[in-house]
Protein backbone atom coordinates (compact mmCIF):
# COMPACT_ATOMS: atom_id res chain seq x y z
CA UNK A 1 0.00 0.00 0.00
CA UNK A 2 2.81 2.47 0.92
CA UNK A 3 4.37 1.77 -2.75
CA UNK A 4 1.28 2.51 -4.36
CA UNK A 5 1.46 5.90 -2.04
CA UNK A 6 4.61 6.90 -3.08
CA UNK A 7 4.08 5.68 -6.93
CA UNK A 8 0.85 8.00 -6.98
CA UNK A 9 2.69 11.14 -5.39
CA UNK A 10 4.90 10.59 -8.43
CA UNK A 11 2.30 9.72 -10.89
CA UNK A 12 0.09 12.66 -10.76
CA UNK A 13 2.31 15.60 -11.05
CA UNK A 14 4.11 13.59 -14.15
CA UNK A 15 0.41 13.21 -15.35
CA UNK A 16 -0.49 16.84 -14.54
CA UNK A 17 2.51 18.35 -16.17
CA UNK A 18 2.15 16.55 -19.41
CA UNK A 19 -1.60 17.29 -19.49
CA UNK A 20 -0.11 21.20 -19.29
CA UNK A 21 2.29 20.20 -22.04
CA UNK A 22 -0.27 19.37 -24.64
CA UNK A 23 -2.70 22.27 -23.66
CA UNK A 24 -0.34 24.28 -24.60
CA UNK A 25 1.57 22.60 -27.70
CA UNK A 26 -1.15 21.11 -29.46
CA UNK A 27 -3.57 23.28 -31.93
CA UNK A 28 -7.00 23.06 -32.10
CA UNK A 29 -8.76 23.36 -35.28
CA UNK A 30 -11.93 25.16 -34.60
CA UNK A 31 -14.00 25.06 -37.93
CA UNK A 32 -16.83 27.57 -37.88
CA UNK A 33 -19.91 28.54 -40.10
CA UNK A 34 -20.66 32.13 -40.92
CA UNK A 35 -24.20 31.70 -42.74
CA UNK A 36 -25.20 34.64 -44.30
CA UNK A 37 -28.55 36.14 -46.52
CA UNK A 38 -26.31 38.54 -47.39
CA UNK A 39 -23.40 36.98 -48.79
CA UNK A 40 -22.80 37.63 -52.29
CA UNK A 41 -23.35 34.82 -54.56
CA UNK A 42 -19.20 34.78 -55.89
CA UNK A 43 -18.55 34.01 -51.93
CA UNK A 44 -20.29 31.21 -50.89
CA UNK A 45 -18.07 28.38 -49.77
CA UNK A 46 -15.09 31.11 -49.28
CA UNK A 47 -12.28 29.66 -46.34
CA UNK A 48 -10.90 32.33 -44.80
CA UNK A 49 -7.73 30.92 -41.90
CA UNK A 50 -7.10 32.98 -38.98
CA UNK A 51 -3.89 32.71 -37.32
CA UNK A 52 -3.94 35.07 -34.16
CA UNK A 53 -1.29 35.85 -31.14
CA UNK A 54 1.41 33.24 -31.97
CA UNK A 55 3.77 35.51 -30.08
CA UNK A 56 6.43 33.86 -31.77
CA UNK A 57 5.62 30.39 -30.50
CA UNK A 58 6.82 27.40 -32.68
CA UNK A 59 4.72 24.50 -33.58
CA UNK A 60 7.49 22.15 -34.77
CA UNK A 61 10.78 23.23 -36.34
CA UNK A 62 10.29 26.56 -38.27
CA UNK A 63 6.96 26.18 -37.70
CA UNK A 64 6.65 23.46 -40.01
CA UNK A 65 3.42 22.01 -37.35
CA UNK A 66 1.18 24.75 -37.94
CA UNK A 67 2.23 25.21 -41.12
CA UNK A 68 1.10 21.91 -42.09
CA UNK A 69 -2.56 22.14 -40.41
CA UNK A 70 -3.05 26.01 -42.09
CA UNK A 71 -2.43 23.67 -45.99
CA UNK A 72 -4.67 20.35 -44.91
CA UNK A 73 -7.15 23.12 -44.37
CA UNK A 74 -6.91 24.69 -48.15
CA UNK A 75 -7.74 28.15 -47.16
CA UNK A 76 -8.76 30.85 -49.60
CA UNK A 77 -7.53 33.33 -47.19
CA UNK A 78 -5.55 33.63 -44.60
CA UNK A 79 -5.81 36.22 -41.86
CA UNK A 80 -3.04 37.32 -39.22
CA UNK A 81 -4.55 39.06 -36.62
CA UNK A 82 -1.91 40.54 -34.37
CA UNK A 83 0.52 39.70 -32.22
CA UNK A 84 2.36 37.50 -34.32
CA UNK A 85 5.51 38.31 -32.78
CA UNK A 86 6.21 38.81 -28.75
CA UNK A 87 7.33 42.23 -27.39
CA UNK A 88 9.36 40.54 -24.62
CA UNK A 89 11.30 38.25 -26.42
CA UNK A 90 11.02 39.44 -29.90
CA UNK A 91 12.25 37.14 -32.88
CA UNK A 92 11.62 39.09 -36.14
CA UNK A 93 13.31 36.51 -38.48
CA UNK A 94 10.76 33.53 -36.61
CA UNK A 95 7.74 35.78 -37.78
CA UNK A 96 8.84 36.40 -41.55
CA UNK A 97 9.76 32.59 -41.82
CA UNK A 98 6.47 31.73 -41.02
CA UNK A 99 5.06 34.36 -43.06
CA UNK A 100 6.63 32.94 -45.67
CA UNK A 101 5.39 29.74 -45.60
CA UNK A 102 1.75 30.63 -45.02
CA UNK A 103 1.75 32.76 -48.73
CA UNK A 104 2.95 29.16 -50.17
CA UNK A 105 -0.37 28.21 -48.92
CA UNK A 106 -3.31 31.03 -49.84
CA UNK A 107 -2.79 35.12 -50.03
CA UNK A 108 -2.00 36.38 -46.41
CA UNK A 109 -3.42 39.82 -44.86
CA UNK A 110 -2.09 41.05 -41.70
CA UNK A 111 -2.45 43.38 -38.85
CA UNK A 112 -0.73 44.74 -35.85
CA UNK A 113 -1.45 44.18 -32.23
CA UNK A 114 -0.48 45.56 -28.90
CA UNK A 115 2.96 44.25 -29.05
CA UNK A 116 3.51 44.88 -32.49
CA UNK A 117 2.72 48.56 -31.31
CA UNK A 118 5.71 48.26 -28.93
CA UNK A 119 8.39 47.64 -31.22
CA UNK A 120 7.86 50.97 -32.98
CA UNK A 121 10.53 52.82 -31.05
CA UNK A 122 13.43 50.97 -31.98
CA UNK A 123 12.27 50.63 -35.54
CA UNK A 124 11.70 46.51 -35.11
CA UNK A 125 8.05 47.68 -36.11
CA UNK A 126 9.24 48.88 -39.66
CA UNK A 127 11.35 45.99 -40.12
CA UNK A 128 8.54 43.51 -39.51
CA UNK A 129 6.12 45.42 -41.63
CA UNK A 130 9.24 45.96 -44.59
CA UNK A 131 10.13 41.86 -44.43
CA UNK A 132 6.07 40.54 -44.40
CA UNK A 133 5.42 43.08 -47.67
CA UNK A 134 8.54 41.39 -48.75
CA UNK A 135 7.36 38.11 -47.92
CA UNK A 136 4.34 38.35 -49.97
CA UNK A 137 1.78 39.71 -47.31
CA UNK A 138 -0.61 41.97 -47.17
CA UNK A 139 -0.32 44.62 -44.46
CA UNK A 140 -3.46 46.37 -43.88
CA UNK A 141 -3.21 49.57 -42.00
CA UNK A 142 -6.17 51.46 -41.78
CA UNK A 143 -6.42 49.92 -45.49
CA UNK A 144 -8.82 48.13 -47.24
CA UNK A 145 -8.03 45.45 -50.34
CA UNK A 146 -11.00 44.00 -52.94
CA UNK A 147 -10.17 40.56 -53.44
CA UNK A 148 -12.60 39.65 -56.60
CA UNK A 149 -14.36 36.16 -57.01
CA UNK A 150 -15.91 35.76 -60.69
CA UNK A 151 -18.40 39.31 -61.10
CA UNK A 152 -17.88 39.89 -56.84
CA UNK A 153 -16.40 41.20 -54.72
CA UNK A 154 -14.96 40.30 -50.74
CA UNK A 155 -13.49 43.26 -49.22
CA UNK A 156 -10.75 42.72 -46.43
CA UNK A 157 -10.57 46.15 -43.90
CA UNK A 158 -7.33 46.59 -41.61
CA UNK A 159 -7.52 48.18 -38.13
CA UNK A 160 -4.39 49.27 -37.54
CA UNK A 161 -3.63 48.91 -33.56
CA UNK A 162 -1.91 52.40 -33.59
CA UNK A 163 -5.23 53.33 -34.09
CA UNK A 164 -6.17 52.50 -30.62
CA UNK A 165 -2.84 52.50 -28.74
CA UNK A 166 -1.82 55.96 -30.31
CA UNK A 167 -1.37 57.79 -26.76
CA UNK A 168 -2.53 55.72 -24.64
CA UNK A 169 -0.17 53.24 -21.87
CA UNK A 170 -0.24 49.45 -22.65
CA UNK A 171 0.48 48.33 -19.08
CA UNK A 172 2.12 45.12 -18.96
CA UNK A 173 -1.12 42.62 -19.06
CA UNK A 174 -1.83 44.48 -22.33
CA UNK A 175 -4.21 46.13 -21.08
CA UNK A 176 -5.41 49.79 -22.06
CA UNK A 177 -7.15 53.13 -21.60
CA UNK A 178 -8.58 52.72 -25.18
CA UNK A 179 -8.90 56.07 -27.73
CA UNK A 180 -10.19 54.07 -30.62
CA UNK A 181 -11.28 57.39 -32.86
CA UNK A 182 -15.18 56.11 -34.89
CA UNK A 183 -14.15 58.36 -37.25
CA UNK A 184 -11.33 56.50 -38.41
CA UNK A 185 -13.21 53.03 -38.15
CA UNK A 186 -15.64 54.61 -40.72
CA UNK A 187 -13.46 56.11 -42.63
CA UNK A 188 -11.78 52.63 -43.32
CA UNK A 189 -15.13 51.04 -43.83
CA UNK A 190 -16.24 53.75 -45.88
CA UNK A 191 -13.45 52.70 -48.76
CA UNK A 192 -15.57 49.41 -48.99
CA UNK A 193 -18.16 49.09 -51.40
CA UNK A 194 -19.61 45.95 -50.45
CA UNK A 195 -19.36 42.80 -48.31
CA UNK A 196 -16.47 43.02 -45.61
CA UNK A 197 -14.53 41.70 -43.30
CA UNK A 198 -12.91 43.82 -41.15
CA UNK A 199 -9.42 42.31 -38.97
CA UNK A 200 -9.41 44.14 -35.59
CA UNK A 201 -7.24 42.51 -32.92
CA UNK A 202 -9.75 43.54 -30.19
CA UNK A 203 -12.34 42.00 -29.04
CA UNK A 204 -13.63 44.49 -26.79
CA UNK A 205 -14.76 47.24 -29.64
CA UNK A 206 -17.26 44.88 -31.23
CA UNK A 207 -20.37 47.37 -29.94
CA UNK A 208 -18.16 49.93 -32.22
CA UNK A 209 -17.24 47.43 -35.38
CA UNK A 210 -20.77 47.00 -35.13
CA UNK A 211 -21.97 50.26 -35.52
CA UNK A 212 -19.79 50.94 -38.85
CA UNK A 213 -21.51 48.20 -40.39
CA UNK A 214 -18.77 45.46 -40.67
CA UNK A 215 -20.03 42.32 -42.02
CA UNK A 216 -18.10 40.13 -40.30
CA UNK A 217 -15.06 40.64 -38.16
CA UNK A 218 -12.13 38.81 -36.98
CA UNK A 219 -9.90 39.15 -34.11
CA UNK A 220 -7.62 37.86 -31.39
CA UNK A 221 -6.27 39.26 -28.26
CA UNK A 222 -8.14 37.72 -25.68
CA UNK A 223 -5.88 34.58 -25.46
CA UNK A 224 -9.15 32.56 -24.49
CA UNK A 225 -9.24 33.62 -21.68
CA UNK A 226 -5.96 32.43 -20.84
CA UNK A 227 -6.92 29.99 -17.87
CA UNK A 228 -10.71 28.62 -18.55
CA UNK A 229 -11.62 26.87 -14.75
CA UNK A 230 -15.01 24.23 -15.39
CA UNK A 231 -18.35 25.40 -14.40
CA UNK A 232 -16.81 29.19 -14.17
CA UNK A 233 -15.14 29.98 -18.19
CA UNK A 234 -12.46 32.59 -19.42
CA UNK A 235 -10.75 33.95 -16.10
CA UNK A 236 -9.04 37.13 -17.45
CA UNK A 237 -8.89 38.80 -20.53
CA UNK A 238 -6.65 41.82 -21.63
CA UNK A 239 -8.60 44.91 -22.51
CA UNK A 240 -12.04 43.00 -21.15
CA UNK A 241 -10.55 42.27 -16.76
CA UNK A 242 -12.17 39.48 -14.81
CA UNK A 243 -14.71 37.55 -15.97
CA UNK A 244 -14.45 38.57 -19.95
CA UNK A 245 -17.27 38.32 -22.50
CA UNK A 246 -15.37 37.66 -25.94
CA UNK A 247 -13.06 34.81 -25.81
CA UNK A 248 -13.85 32.69 -28.58
CA UNK A 249 -16.20 31.32 -30.65
CA UNK A 250 -19.10 33.54 -32.80
CA UNK A 251 -20.79 36.53 -31.36
CA UNK A 252 -23.68 38.31 -33.24
CA UNK A 253 -24.94 42.08 -32.85
CA UNK A 254 -27.33 42.79 -35.34
CA UNK A 255 -26.32 41.98 -38.86
CA UNK A 256 -22.55 41.82 -37.49
CA UNK A 257 -20.48 38.71 -36.56
CA UNK A 258 -17.16 38.88 -34.59
CA UNK A 259 -15.33 35.95 -34.69
CA UNK A 260 -12.84 35.94 -31.79
CA UNK A 261 -9.72 33.36 -31.95
CA UNK A 262 -8.16 31.99 -28.41
CA UNK A 263 -4.53 32.62 -30.36
CA UNK A 264 -1.58 30.00 -30.35
CA UNK A 265 1.05 31.54 -28.15
CA UNK A 266 1.11 33.10 -24.37
CA UNK A 267 3.22 35.96 -23.41
CA UNK A 268 2.90 37.59 -19.67
CA UNK A 269 1.27 34.37 -18.85
CA UNK A 270 3.36 31.26 -19.89
CA UNK A 271 0.74 28.55 -19.18
CA UNK A 272 -2.62 27.75 -20.91
CA UNK A 273 -5.28 26.39 -18.64
CA UNK A 274 -8.00 24.02 -20.50
CA UNK A 275 -7.65 26.35 -23.64
CA UNK A 276 -5.37 24.90 -26.22
CA UNK A 277 -3.88 27.35 -29.10
CA UNK A 278 -6.31 27.35 -31.93
CA UNK A 279 -6.04 27.70 -35.33
CA UNK A 280 -9.80 29.06 -36.43
CA UNK A 281 -11.31 28.01 -40.09
CA UNK A 282 -14.76 29.58 -41.12
CA UNK A 283 -16.66 28.81 -44.39
CA UNK A 284 -18.89 31.86 -45.63
CA UNK A 285 -22.01 30.17 -47.01
CA UNK A 286 -24.84 32.05 -48.64
CA UNK A 287 -28.24 31.14 -47.35
CA UNK A 288 -31.86 32.05 -48.36
CA UNK A 289 -33.61 34.96 -46.94
CA UNK A 290 -36.37 34.37 -43.98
Amino acid sequence: MLRKKRLLVWLLPLLLLGWLWWGNSSIQVSRLTVADAGLPVGLDGLVLAQVSDLHNAEFGAGNAGLLARLAAEQPDVILLTGDLVDSRRTDIDAALDFAAGAVQTAPVYYVTGNHEMRLAADGKLEELLTGLAAAGVTVLANQAAALEYGKDVLWLAGLDDSSVNAGVVVDDTGSVEPLLPAEELSRLLGQCGGYTVLLAHRPEFFDLYAAVGANVVFCGHAHGGQWCLPGLGAVYAPGQGLNPQYTEGVHQHGETRMIVSRGLGNSIFPLRVNNRPELVIVELVRVESQ
